[in-house]
């Protein structure tokens, strides 16, 4: 940031730094005080901007990254909107390898930023040739001087995290906070904060939120990689079909498991009562502190920090579709369609 101007020399000065929300109606029967860690305030709405500039100034102070060289990678959409990004500012290019099961409005977004998107079928095996795993280590062979960012098996994934968002929530709660509770995907945000809050305080607890589908909460418990937990499901960014090493288990003191319809649910209860927009992923995040919550797992005396991951504009033709919660049979008595919409008909006469 220029001092004397009080101006930015460009967008990537304003990653990190985000605010600490307190919750009030959606936590409002639960003990304890509960606080959103909110990501979306990131200047690419999530917290894989992070991790795109720490990994990327990495590689470059390395000398891995050459002038116009060529950024690869494997997304569910948010580190590819921040690579992207990140990319376009520093003159490189970006392509990436994305899931079916990411939103429409993430691939658009990615195309908008610049990146060349293949988009890779979601319900196949990590060593399938077509899962974007293998289609952004095919392309990465096939390109000469790229770099593949590789974040499910990158330590500067978790380093990213360490060094900013764990320090960030400690001075924000004075020290204060009992209980970190963060969803795991490829690992690096629970994992880089985990390492830091438990080397400040070995009693934090830190809670791990998982889909039902995925395969990290029982490998957490028993050590084994069990793929007869592995069936699809709707949640971007959360859970996997392998075992990432950016993913410290060692540091995680709980998993729990949340349901694609209890988690949208909990998302748009979030953004109706709280007033913060947010994405899919939260609200899972959301979901287990509710399950917790209602099973007395908290006391007057937590303090507990939720990270909000992104922003809910990426979920726009999902979560806050009424047509897409009505096609997924999220709707029943308990949870009804909320059509604010209406239509005032044009009622000027032709003269």
């Amino acid at each position: 940031m220029n001092d004397h101007e009080n101006t930015y020399e460009n967008i990537l000065e304003l990653i990190g730094n985000t605010p600490l929300i307190k919750l009030n109606n959606v936590v409002k029967d639960y003990q304890g005080a509960f606080y959103a860690k909110f990501e979306a305030f990131n200047p690419g709405h999530s917290n894989k901007d992070r991790i795109a500039i720490h990994i990327i100034e990495e590689a470059e102070r390395k000398g891995i990254l050459k002038p116009g060289a060529t950024i690869i990678e494997t997304t569910s959409g948010n580190t590819g909107f921040s690579l992207a990004m990140v990319s376009m500012i520093k003159g490189y290019h970006c392509i990436l390898a994305v899931s079916s099961k990411s939103s429409k409005d993430k691939i658009n977004m990615l195309s908008s930023m610049g990146a060349q998107v293949h988009v890779c079928p979601a319900n196949v095996a990590a060593d399938d040739p077509r899962s974007y795993y293998q289609v952004a280590k095919q392309l990465h062979s096939e390109i000469k001087e790229s770099v593949y960012i590789n974040q499910y098996f990158n330590e500067l994934n978790v380093e990213a995290h360490y060094k900013s968002t764990g320090p960030e929530i400690w001075e924000q709660t004075k020290g204060e906070i009992t209980h970190l509770v963060a969803s795991s995907g490829t690992g690096g945000t629970i994992s880089g904060c985990a390492k830091y809050l438990k080397e400040m305080n070995p009693d934090i607890t830190i809670i791990g939120v998982d889909a039902y589908g995925s395969v990290l909460k029982k490998y957490h418990e028993t050590q084994e990689f069990d793929t007869n937990e592995i069936y699809p499901y709707r949640i971007e960014g959360l859970g996997k079909n392998l075992i990432p090493t950016a993913t410290h288990f060692d540091l995680i003191d709980l998993f729990v498991k949340v349901t694609d319809e209890e988690s949208a649910h909990s998302a748009r209860k979030v953004t109706r009562s709280e007033g913060m927009f947010v994405g899919y992923t939260s609200g899972a995040a959301m979901q287990a502190v509710r399950q917790l919550a209602e099973e007395n797992y908290f006391d007057k005396d937590s303090k507990v920090v939720v990270i909000f991951p992104d922003h809910g504009s990426r979920y726009m033709s999902k979560i806050y579709s009424e047509d897409w919660m009505e096609d997924q049979g999220f709707f029943d008595a308990s949870n009804e369609s909320q059509h604010n919409i209406e239509y005032v008909k044009d009622i000027t006469s032709k003269k």
